[in-house]
């Protein structure tokens, strides 16, 4: 009989400007854990411990690493929010080659791409060197189209009607 994880090892690509894409990757974690998995979420421009799907998720046996400031990233990034980005893609790296992983989630990555922070050509190489049956998660807008020959699965949260077009701002425990 063939172990279920021998069948992993695909790409997934969640993006577009619509809200869920990291909700989408949480939902796919929680699938992975609930059938014995082991998973990790490393988050390029997301400060620890802001959010609440972070804390639920470690308590429920998730690893999630932030690596950004308590801030969103508006316009030019800031030397040290590019520092960052460098950082998480480092630890991005050696845990998608580990091997140790059954889901990897790349949190924002896209956004890190689509403000020159990280260079496509190294997201390009870390998905082809990537373990063999470990799954594989990119979040984020701006996701560019270059990344896709490499996905398997490619979700486009499109944005159709939010309330921040009414001035709602961000809630707590719906959009973080």
């Amino acid at each position: 009989m063939v172990d279920w994880k021998e069948k992993l090892g695909l790409v997934h690509i969640y993006t577009g400007n619509g809200k869920g894409k990291t909700t989408a990757a949480f939902g796919l974690a929680l699938r992975m854990l609930g059938n014995g998995g082991r998973v990790i979420m490393i988050q390029f421009l997301k400060s620890v411990n802001v959010y609440g799907e972070q804390r639920k998720a470690q308590e429920c046996g998730v690893v999630v690493e932030s690596y950004g400031l308590p801030k969103f990233v508006h316009g030019k990034p800031e030397p040290e929010e590019i520092e960052a980005a460098k950082k998480a893609l480092e630890r991005a790296k050696e845990v998608v080659k580990s091997g140790k992983w059954d889901l990897v989630i790349l949190d924002e990555i896209c956004v890190a791409l689509g403000f020159k922070m990280i260079k496509i050509e190294e997201v390009k190489e870390l998905i082809k060197e990537k373990a063999p049956n470990t799954e594989l998660v990119l979040t984020g807008r701006y996701c560019p189209v270059e990344l896709y020959e490499l996905a398997d699965y490619i979700t486009e949260m499109r944005e159709i009607k939010h309330p921040y077009t009414k001035g709602v701002v961000a809630r707590k425990g719906v959009e973080y």
